[in-house]
């Protein structure tokens, strides 16, 4: 039986206000490597501690890929990161599922690689805190979700086994990655255009899982 089901936030829980803001970044100061690269390395400087601004955060990620950003450029940036989070809201059933799973007695966790301006600010304007029994965040933890002991980390935290627990998110790379630790990981595809298994296009579908 299923004890805690671990989510995403980012494209699982909650639309971005903008398409992709990591992708619009990487477009923005023209980065020529593999997404896959370049995500993990975003992540790595952006998420991994705390800013005392975005323009501080992205001045880091400029840094990391070796770019002379001008302050304009800084600006945009914060710019694409602020739209995204002003404008994101909750997916449909997402707090019918999240309430839900509660009334049940299932723990609910969050687990993101965030920034420490846009989860805090999206968290407090839909008043979701209290749909989570703990929050997880990267910038906390000094680690990703790729990092092969973010999730052995939670585990230990929380007591649980890895068959106690669910982790769902639309990321193969970074949320999929609980696989490895022996947590039953199930992949958000809202537009059922990839190839995993298993894998939901609603959060709904989870019932099936429990």
């Amino acid at each position: 039986m299923v004890k805690a089901v671990l989510f995403d936030l980012w494209g699982t829980l909650v639309e971005t206000g903008v398409e992709s803001p990591i992708k619009q970044v990487k477009m923005a100061l023209n980065i020529r490597i593999p997404f896959h690269f370049y995500v993990v390395r975003l992540e790595k400087v952006m998420m991994m501690k705390e800013f005392s601004s975005l323009n501080e955060a992205f001045s880091a990620v400029c840094q990391e890929f070796g770019l002379r950003c001008p302050q304009w450029k800084i600006e945009e940036l914060v710019g694409i990161w602020n739209k995204s989070w002003m404008l994101a809201k909750p997916y449909e059933e997402v707090l019918e599922v999240l309430n839900g799973l509660k009334e049940r007695g299932i723990q609910v966790y969050l687990v993101s690689n965030t920034d420490n301006f846009s989860v805090v600010r999206t968290l407090e304007k839909f008043e979701m805190e209290k749909c989570f029994d703990k929050c997880f965040f990267s910038y906390k933890m000094g680690k990703i979700k790729s990092d092969d002991d973010f999730f052995p980390t939670i585990l230990k935290e929380l007591d649980l086994q890895p068959e106690d627990c669910l982790m769902v998110g639309d990321s193969i790379l970074s949320d999929m990655n609980a696989r490895h630790s022996g947590i039953k990981s199930i992949l958000l595809d809202r537009r059922n255009s990839r190839e995993f298994e298993p894998k939901i296009a609603n959060l709904k579908e989870l019932e099936k899982f429990l």
